[in-house]
């Protein structure tokens, strides 16, 4: 199991946000450019173009950031993912964990306090929380603000990324909370230099970190 170290820049896969370029190129220039992890979420597609689209994905990242997949715990165990990320409303952690195994990482998104708690209790390894801040992908969610971030780190011990509205302008806002580091689709997918972006978001983290 690979561990979850701060600083942690997650890419997010939406393969219709990339700008008519393959996704496995943008991944390819995320993670050469400091992405740590790359979560493969791509919920409109069946299990079977799912897979084949990962084992793209998992040759683009070559074994140098760690591969999660969203929500289909057959795809992510018949890919030799690193782990498996669910979302609040899907199965619980230790249903995935009993498919999964013990050396996978098991992610869980949260919206509250509580959720965070029942997931670290449950046996997740980190937590995707939002939406820190307002976002097109998401216009129906509220921003939570960087308060919700501080109010997690209260409950619970486990890494937290923020999600939701993060760029490069208000990384040094989310890193202050103590979060592990945030994840983000449109901020590398939709940038014209997706690997410039990617470092940018990344220095920025370490900027954060180093004050």
């Amino acid at each position: 199991m690979r561990p979850i170290e701060a600083p942690l820049l997650c890419f997010v896969t939406d393969r219709k946000r990339c700008g008519g370029r393959d996704l496995e190129e943008v991944v390819d220039l995320a993670v050469e450019h400091g992405a740590g992890m790359v979560q493969l979420r791509e919920k409109d597609l069946s299990s079977s173009d799912l897979h084949d689209l990962g084992k793209r994905v998992k040759e683009a990242i070559r074994g140098r950031a760690t591969l999660i997949v969203n929500g289909n715990v057959d795809v992510a165990v018949a890919l030799n993912a690193d782990g498996i990320h669910l979302p609040e409303d899907g199965i619980s952690v230790r249903e995935a964990r009993q498919v999964v195994g013990a050396n996978k990482l098991i992610g869980r998104s949260v919206h509250s306090a509580a959720g965070a708690a029942q997931a670290q209790s449950d046996g997740a390894d980190y937590l995707i929380a939002g939406t820190i801040f307002s976002t097109a992908s998401h216009p129906n969610q509220p921003a939570r603000g960087v308060g919700f971030l501080h109010t997690l780190r209260r409950h619970v011990s486990l890494p937290v990324l923020a999600i939701g509205g993060v760029t490069a302008q208000n990384m040094g806002d989310i890193m202050a909370t103590g979060a592990s580091g945030a994840a983000v689709i449109t901020a590398i997918s939709e940038a014209d230099d997706p690997g410039l972006a990617a470092r940018e978001l990344v220095d920025k983290m370490l900027g954060a970190l180093a004050t």
